[in-house]
């Protein structure tokens, strides 16, 4: 995803013109969302809860949001836009593309941690490989990608990308936090990673 710029930013949302009404019910159902999912696990709390909590009716919320898998994508949305915006920040410095891959592979296993409640929520409805399936993070793919392309390894660049996208996927990680590992410890793993795909050599 070398060459990035503000045109391929994909946001988690399709936000459209609305009335002030709507948007400000909008926003009180995602504080009203956020606030709940702060007090309890996210997927004990139900659509109904918040409407209730939000002190609007189900048709209000539903008008908004499709399920709670689509509440969850609004509330990743700010923070996909920051870290995108944080991304072609760092394309835009035209690094050392090793060190710039490093530093996205690390950046993005933070994301996901910080997020691990509401991503695995909506990995989780329906589809089990929905999230890696987003366009919002499909953009994670092509970063690595277009790295990979710069840099030029031996062997099958494509199939490289895909190991370490699916390094970054919310299930890998919540697996691996299940196993007692730290965040630190997951991004040393990840960067090891990288720096063994890359610098290994191939086989006779």
């Amino acid at each position: 995803m070398i060459g990035m710029n503000t045109d391929n930013v994909i946001f988690f949302t399709d936000v459209k013109v609305a009335r002030a009404d709507a948007v400000r019910n909008r926003r009180r159902l995602l504080e009203t969302a956020q606030r709940l999912f702060a007090e309890q696990a996210v997927e004990t709390i139900t659509m109904s809860d918040i409407a209730k909590s939000a002190g609007v009716g189900k048709g209000t919320l539903y008008r908004h949001f499709s399920d709670k898998a689509d509440l969850c994508h609004a509330l990743l949305d700010e923070a996909m836009r920051d870290f995108q915006l944080q991304t072609l920040q760092h394309m835009g410095n035209l690094g050392q593309p090793y060190e710039t891959l490093r530093w996205f592979m690390g950046a993005a296993a933070s994301y996901v941690y910080r997020h691990t409640a509401l991503l695995n929520e909506v990995a989780t409805q329906g589809n089990p490989i929905a999230m890696l399936q987003h366009p919002a993070h499909i953009w994670w793919r092509q970063t690595i990608l277009g790295l990979l392309d710069r840099l030029q390894p031996t062997g099958d660049i494509s199939y490289i990308a895909d190991v370490l996208y699916l390094l970054l996927d919310v299930q890998t990680m919540r697996f691996q936090l299940l196993q007692g590992y730290s965040l630190e410890r997951i991004v040393e793993g990840l960067l090891m990673t990288v720096d063994r795909l890359l610098q290994a050599p191939s086989p006779p």
